[in-house]
């Protein structure tokens, strides 16, 4: 059992996020394409007598992450102790740089990373599918963060499938500031749709184009369902949206339930000018390429 692990957990896009009705089960269908982008929050756990969390901001407000239980992350690491059947507790540290309620997964890549983390900490060598499992009853995005890449989901999104992609994708990411919260953004969803919700389904030409690795085509086939529920509860974030354009983006999207924004450049010179476009205008942005691997530890075993 080593002393302490570090686990670098990537930020998520949608690609595309159809959204379908809710269920019986209050979750709404989905049908999506994940790409894991390389902006980084950092698990670290080391063995300790009592389970502590310690949240640490590097460059986001993290004042809405909570430290006590309920965090997904502490609650990821309890339930694989459980289910090895030990009562193993963890000092647990998270450095943030994934926008908090900012529709990247933060809090499911957090968990992500808190299972691969705590599965080395202890030496269990857990399979992927059962680390998949496991992420699957913590919330519907984490079983992507574990994989990374890019990956179709399906169910409420926790189904996923590995996708073929041989592109190189370079992502400005607006932070336009302030939060949004999701179930709020699907109770949107559900107001602008009405009673009937078609059944989403996967983009066959997206899954070509990202075989096919043809950026431009990728840029014609973004999409997210979420968008205009998005843009009902904060009309701002259209202007963000148009900057982005305006400098030269190939395709411009609210980034799952938002408020970020994703901006596709062509390659990654263009990502920086967008950028810089953008901090002159007042939008905090970044940088970030994609796919990447999902959580991994990033210190030596």
């Amino acid at each position: 059992m080593t002393a302490s692990v570090t686990v670098a957990a990537p930020a998520k896009i949608n690609l595309q996020l159809g959204v379908g009705a809710a269920r019986a089960d209050g979750y709404h269908s989905l049908a999506t394409v994940y790409q894991a982008i390389g902006l980084y929050d950092e698990v670290t756990v080391a063995c300790a007598e009592e389970t502590t969390l310690e949240v640490v901001s590097d460059g986001v407000d993290v004042s809405d992450v909570p430290t006590d239980s309920s965090n997904l992350a502490l609650r990821a690491a309890a339930l694989l102790a459980s289910r090895a059947g030990n009562d193993a507790r963890v000092a647990m540290s998270i450095r943030k740089r994934i926008p908090v309620a900012g529709g990247m997964a933060g809090g499911s890549t957090d968990a992500a990373g808190a299972l691969v983390a705590c599965d080395a900490l202890w030496g269990l060598q857990t399979s992927r599918e059962d680390l998949l499992s496991l992420g699957a009853e913590l919330g519907s995005d984490v079983p992507f963060c574990l994989l990374g890449g890019t990956v179709t989901g399906t169910g409420r999104g926790e189904v996923v499938a590995e996708a073929a992609d041989t592109g190189e994708y370079w992502w400005v990411v607006a932070l336009p500031g302030g939060g949004l919260s999701t179930p709020a953004v699907f109770g949107e969803f559900d107001r602008l749709s009405g009673a009937e919700v078609p059944e989403p389904e996967i983009s066959r030409a997206l899954l070509d184009a990202l075989s096919a690795g043809s950026t431009l085509e990728v840029a014609g086939l973004l999409s997210n369902d979420l968008e205009a529920p998005a843009l009902s509860l904060r009309p701002d974030l259209a202007d963000v949206l148009a900057q982005g354009r305006a400098a030269g983006a190939l395709a411009a999207m609210v980034s799952g339930s938002g408020p970020t924004c994703l901006v596709l450049a062509a390659d990654e010179p263009g990502a920086v000018r967008i950028r810089d476009v953008l901090a002159r205008a007042g939008v905090s942005a970044l940088v970030a390429r994609g796919p990447v691997p999902g959580a991994q530890v990033v210190t030596p075993l």
